[in-house]
């Protein structure tokens, strides 16, 4: 008969609560993840062979222009739009 459920361990017990301070030690400090110009922040790891990047403020910056936020919220692609499909005003 197995007893393993029995001996379960309480993990939050042994490890306290992790919080996770801002990887951002710049001053002045660059744009948190929820602003809208979170693209500005510093480059913290950068893997170009890859295909991404690490924000100082946590987002993962993709090369087609997708980000992965911290918190785990996707933002799509935002790719500017080519110049052939730019119309000029007359």
């Amino acid at each position: 008969m197995s007893t393993a459920s029995s001996h379960r361990t309480d993990v939050t017990a042994i490890e306290p609560q992790r919080k996770n301070p801002s990887m951002c030690q710049h001053q002045p400090p660059c744009p948190t993840a929820d602003s809208a110009d979170r693209e500005a922040a510093l480059l913290a790891a950068s893997h170009p062979e890859q295909g991404w990047s690490l924000l100082c403020n946590g987002v993962l910056l993709f090369e087609d222009t997708g980000e992965l936020l911290p918190d785990g919220r996707i933002i799509a692609p935002h790719r500017p739009l080519g110049t052939d499909r730019v119309m000029t005003a007359a």
